[in-house]
């Protein structure tokens, strides 16, 4: 069996409403961490920055605005499949994309062929690796802000 789906993807980073420029932005889903994705994100200049979030917060994000925390996301228009704007918050500091829908769900519907959304719990050894799985998405919080 396959450990993980990996997906690279372009966004643009919206730096203010006349400023923003396009950035690769990698998506990593793993079993060993099945609730979790991640998106690293490669900016010019800077060492690339990895956020670790709910894979269902990304799913709910593409139809109505989700995120209660750091992160946010939100279709970009009310009604239909859109773009979608990601949101990424630690203390004051923001960070805005905005992402097709299209490579998004079918990097999902890939983690969805790994792990059926709802079946996470039903992996042998990821109650006993909660605590460490916990831990690890923690730490990449922290180190990204």
């Amino acid at each position: 069996m396959r450990e993980s789906v990996q997906a690279e993807v372009m966004m643009s980073f919206l730096v203010s409403e006349e400023l923003s420029f396009r950035i690769p932005v990698e998506l990593r889903y793993e079993v060993c961490d099945p609730y979790a994705i991640r998106m690293t994100f490669h900016l010019p200049g800077d060492a690339p920055v990895t956020w670790a979030f709910g894979r269902e917060l990304l799913l709910d994000g593409l139809n109505s605005p989700s995120g209660d925390g750091d992160v946010h996301i939100a279709p970009t228009e009310p009604e239909g499949l859109c773009d979608v704007h990601i949101r990424l918050q630690v203390g004051a500091d923001r960070a805005l994309f905005r992402a097709g829908t299209a490579p998004l769900v079918a990097f999902l519907d890939r983690t969805d062929k790994l792990v059926p959304l709802g079946q996470e719990c039903t992996l042998g050894d990821f109650d006993g690796n909660l605590e460490e799985a916990l831990g690890r998405i923690l730490a990449e919080e922290q180190n990204a802000g």
